[in-house]
């Protein structure tokens, strides 16, 4: 059997590498228009700060490696022009000589990746600008910096890719300019946590534009659609990237909802014998079982090793995707996975949402507080998303949701999961535990969240509320939620008399655990319908007026 593979990279390398596993006799050729056959592409912000000093750290395997170790013949610098599917047969140029030539193949898999989205911008093909795929934008990055020292970037975007630049440019010396044409940083996240991103940003000398589209780009400039210009010495554009696809078009592949290859679990496309994997196909979403386009590594490896596996007689398949994504911006860690809150709400979910803050371990262990965001369905329980924010032991916790999400575990299993415990590693009820605790609270015993956008919203149409802020006086004082009237926890069963029990009330505290405790006191009292703040004062303070800005509802 001859297996041809059109592109190398995660997804190409890993089908050969299985694909030899299985069959030693195979025929296996890789063809790939790219010097490079295998690179850490997560790893190049990185190698541009200079924390990784060696671009040879980022491309560890070449062809020869492949040929000695899986006997798989690689080829770089060849482009497939075409395939005819009736014959078996493909047209391929050698880029270093122009010759064109014919091969045939058995089963061919199409790895054909995903190319930076290049936005409709005036002189966004100058010479100072940059996108950042793959090693040889990388390369040229690093030249322009070392030949032309800039002094002010601008990087238009802002997902993952962009603020890991972002930091990595600072740390150079070079001034940091962020433009999105959205109205929040990391479009992945809710605005309620993006903004934790956001004001680490700004804290970090970075300056944000949200809710603007840069329109053109001259030789030291870039122009807002205010009017505004930002000084830039050098511009990279993070917006995004689209599936390759037009050679699986020209051969009659069928694309997907999302415009790229459209693939069973495994990884056959329309077309007999013909198979796709890693960044150029269309994937499905573990909860909602809906098409997606998720272009990761991770991802590009594992269905790489599925078409690998299928094609040489492997029953591997692909069970779909979360979205869980991790990044750090200037020792800030921000990660997600499922469903956000407002893709939750456009599914029809009935969401409930908490906003824990905790520790990841004990302070007196140098404990750090993280922001546990999480999304749950309050029909069945189910637990449908979380975004963290922290510095320390975020890694860990987006993990273990991940696999409650995947096992469709509810809310309320998540206290019970024996999770390992120690000081230097945890506090004795994690905050995955913690976060468990707060949803089936309020889905199943009644003790009801508010969310800072909600509360005011319901302060600004001037509702009919009674709010009560159950902390000391001083903290009391210092700042609160309007219309708040301070009531401590010590004494609130002797003031409460003052309150309407027949009115909504909402109690809050710092952080929302003395928030719950008044709340039983309330609802315990006959009290009908009381809320606790998500989160507490300390994440109302933070999030209402970036909330109101762009509200999921």
């Amino acid at each position: 059997m001859r297996i041809i593979i059109i592109g190398g990279v995660a997804a190409g390398t890993s089908a050969a590498a299985k694909a030899r596993r299985n069959d030693e006799g195979a025929e296996i050729v890789i063809y790939d228009k790219d010097s490079f056959i295998s690179y850490s592409g997560c790893g190049m912000p990185y190698y541009i700060g200079g924390e990784v000093e060696e671009a040879d750290k980022l491309t560890p395997r070449d062809p020869a490696f492949f040929k000695s170790k899986y006997n798989v013949d690689v080829r770089v610098l060849h482009e497939v022009l075409n395939v005819n599917v009736e014959t078996k047969t493909l047209e391929v140029k050698n880029l270093i000589n122009g010759q064109v030539f014919s091969d045939c193949f058995d089963k061919l898999i199409l790895a054909t990746g995903a190319s930076a989205v290049i936005p409709p911008i005036e002189g966004a093909n100058n010479s100072s600008v940059f996108t950042l795929r793959n090693i040889g934008d990388m390369n040229r990055i690093k030249s322009y910096i070392n030949t032309v020292h800039p002094k002010n970037a601008v990087i238009i975007g802002t997902g993952f890719i962009g603020l890991e630049v972002c930091e990595n440019l600072k740390g150079l010396g070079i001034e940091v300019t962020l433009v999105e044409r959205l109205p929040q940083v990391t479009p992945g996240l809710d605005p309620d946590m993006a903004v934790y991103v956001e004001d680490h940003l700004r804290k970090n000398g970075v300056k944000v534009y949200t809710g603007q589209s840069a329109v053109k780009i001259e030789e030291n400039k870039v122009f807002l659609e205010n009017g505004e210009s930002i000084v830039a010495d050098l511009v990279l554009l993070t917006v995004g990237v689209k599936p390759n696809t037009n050679l699986a078009e020209s051969m009659g592949v069928e694309l997907g909802e999302t415009r790229a290859i459209k693939v069973d679990d495994k990884m056959k496309t329309n077309l007999t014998d013909i198979y796709a994997c890693g960044d150029c196909i269309e994937q499905y979403h573990v909860i909602t079982g809906k098409p997606v386009y998720r272009p990761m590594g991770s991802t590009a490896n594992k269905t790489g090793r599925i078409a690998g596996d299928v094609i040489t007689g492997g029953n591997l398949s692909f069970r779909g995707v979360l979205g869980t994504g991790i990044f750090q911006v200037f020792g800030l860690a921000v990660a997600l996975t499922g469903l956000s809150e407002k893709a939750a709400l456009k599914e029809g979910y009935d969401v409930e949402v908490c906003h824990n803050i905790k520790p990841d371990k004990p302070e007196y262990m140098g404990g750090k507080e993280m922001v546990i965001k999480g999304i749950a369905d309050r029909k069945t329980g189910r637990l449908l998303g979380t975004q963290i924010v922290g510095q320390e032991g975020v890694d860990k916790r987006i993990d273990v949701f991940v696999t409650a999400i995947t096992y469709q575990a509810k809310v309320e299993d998540l206290f019970h999961l024996d999770l390992a415990y120690a000081p230097p590693f945890s506090t004795t009820k994690d905050p995955v535990m913690y976060t468990g605790m707060i949803l089936d609270n309020a889905i199943n015993q009644g003790r009801k969240l508010i969310t800072a956008g909600h509360l005011a919203d319901v302060i600004e149409r001037k509702e009919k509320i009674q709010i009560v802020d159950a902390r000391v006086v001083a903290q009391y004082e210092k700042d609160h939620v309007e219309t708040a009237v301070n009531m401590p926890h010590s004494k609130l069963r002797e003031q409460m008399k003052q309150l309407n029990p027949d009115v909504m009330t909402v109690t809050y505290c710092n952080k929302g655990v003395t928030g719950n405790a008044a709340q039983n006191i309330l609802l315990n009292n006959g009290f009908k319908e009381v809320y606790n703040l998500s989160g507490g004062h300390k994440n109302y303070s933070k999030t209402k007026n970036y909330c109101n800005r762009c509200n999921p509802h």
